[in-house]
């Protein structure tokens, strides 16, 4: 541009100048906003929307299916998939990475690495993290590859073995610290395990290595608990939908709550009783902090933590509970909280905005009464806390028929993640599906 120095010239220029400042900010929005709908215009929705019921303005499509046992999900800058594989009965594992080569909207690539059996999977600072049984591991990607370097750093390791919930969760934060998740090693920490009557052990000591939430340093490697890290959080008895809201800067979890009240408890819980107790609790997580398993747990009805029947609790008593913090949101019991995600991208309405999308794999324990749960939800989250009633996003995943027994169910979503786009992906364990979820209103449909 030709420089102009002439002093009666300079006031123009500068109003010039500042024309072009506002038209590029314009441009830059409306380029933001073309490169979203081009890329959502180029993916076309089933005409049943994957068999998903879904609110106005959304649809959805189905872009793999068939992929096994999988879990969690990431997704990259480019929109290829990295999903985890686990299925610890039957020993099969590893990750597989996902291309949409032809950019037709479906999963045309599929590359498989690594056969370790694993949950969790994240992209962060240009790695992939993946949490297998007993260790946090991190490959290595470069921009032209979809399959990472093929020797991976352990960042943590030598997490206990266990039988019970033994796939470790993670989150990262912003100042490049993992939180994992070690599960409770039972039921609620009985004398006898699964015993009718049999009393809480007091204090529990699986509190001092599961049932609660690690801090690392993705700085270093090798780590081991107990000797590096901290313990930052305990007393919450699983959870696998952790996430950490970049916006807000603090780390939120969905605790899967106990079991078998009626089974272990008759004389106190009904059958009905067991199926509607305790409430999964969503929790703002906080350095320090006990959530209160196996001591209470959240009666939904009442809208308050009651003393477990193991410690002395009749199903209204309060007691030690009053001491532990209440949940953000009380979602109806066995639903099977299985991943979460924070909305941060912009495609979606605004009503999503900063908002939770919870993956709910469903109940299995709700005997003689129909299974429940199999949905993603949402919550909507303003300055940092949760400000509306939570609210069904997607369901239809179960089928039509009446699922009885987990078995029963069509589809159980199990991972959820936002992609480059503001897409929403969903995971399914029992056929290995994964579903694209996309916002097109009524003015872009009429375009496509």
């Amino acid at each position: 541009m030709t420089r102009i120095v002439r002093k009666k010239f300079k006031r123009i220029s500068l109003w010039v100048f500042c024309l072009i400042i506002i038209a590029s900010c314009d441009n830059s929005s409306e380029h933001y906003e073309a490169e979203t709908e081009t890329a959502t215009s180029l993916f076309e929705c089933d005409a049943d929307n994957g068999g998903l019921t879904l609110p106005s303005g959304f649809c959805a499509g189905v872009i793999a299916d068939s992929l096994g046992f999988i879990r969690h999900l990431a997704v990259n800058e480019r929109g290829d998939i990295y999903v985890a594989l686990r299925n610890t009965r039957l020993g099969l594992g590893g990750i597989m990475a996902l291309s949409d080569s032809d950019e037709d909207g479906r999963i045309d690539q599929i590359e498989k690495f690594t056969d370790i059996p694993g949950l969790e999977i994240q992209l962060h600072g240009g790695s992939l993290y993946f949490a297998s049984e007993n260790a946090i591991f991190r490959y290595e990607l470069t921009n032209e590859s979809l399959l990472p370097e093929p020797s991976p750093e352990k960042v943590v390791g030598d997490f206990p073995e266990q039988d019970l919930h033994g796939g470790k969760a993670f989150a990262i934060d912003n100042m490049n610290n993992i939180y994992v998740n070690v599960g409770s090693i039972s039921n609620a920490c009985q004398e006898e395990e699964q015993v009718a009557g049999s009393p809480g052990l007091d204090p529990c000591p699986e509190l001092d290595n599961h049932a609660g939430i690690w801090r690392f340093s993705l700085d270093r490697v090798n780590q081991v608990p107990g000797q590096d890290g901290e313990h930052y959080a305990i007393g919450i008895r699983n959870t696998y939908a952790i996430d950490w809201h970049p916006v807000y800067d603090k780390l939120y979890a969905v605790q899967h709550g106990r079991d078998q009240l009626h089974e272990l408890w008759p004389d106190i819980y009904s059958a009905e009783q067991g199926a509607q107790l305790p409430a999964e609790e969503l929790l703002e997580i906080n350095d320090s902090l006990s959530y209160g398993w196996p001591y209470c747990y959240y009666d939904k009805r009442l809208e308050k933590r009651v003393l477990a029947p193991e410690y002395g609790g009749n199903g209204m008593l309060i007691g030690r509970c009053e001491n532990y913090p209440e949940p953000l949101v009380a979602f109806p019991a066995h639903y099977g909280p299985n991943d979460m995600v924070f909305y941060t991208a912009t495609q979606f309405p605004r009503h999503y905005q900063n908002g939770a999308f919870i993956a709910f794999h469903g109940s299995y324990d709700r005997g003689p009464f129909e299974q429940v749960g199999y949905q993603i939800v949402f919550v909507p989250f303003t300055n940092g806390t949760v400000s509306g009633n939570w609210e069904v996003f997607a369901d239809g995943f179960a089928g039509d028929g009446h699922v009885r027994f987990p078995e029963d169910a069509e589809y159980r979503p199990t991972g959820v993640a936002v992609g480059p786009d503001g897409s929403l992906y969903v995971t399914d364990s029992v056929q290995g599906r994964v579903w694209r979820i996309i916002y097109r209103d009524s003015e872009a449909a009429s375009r496509k």
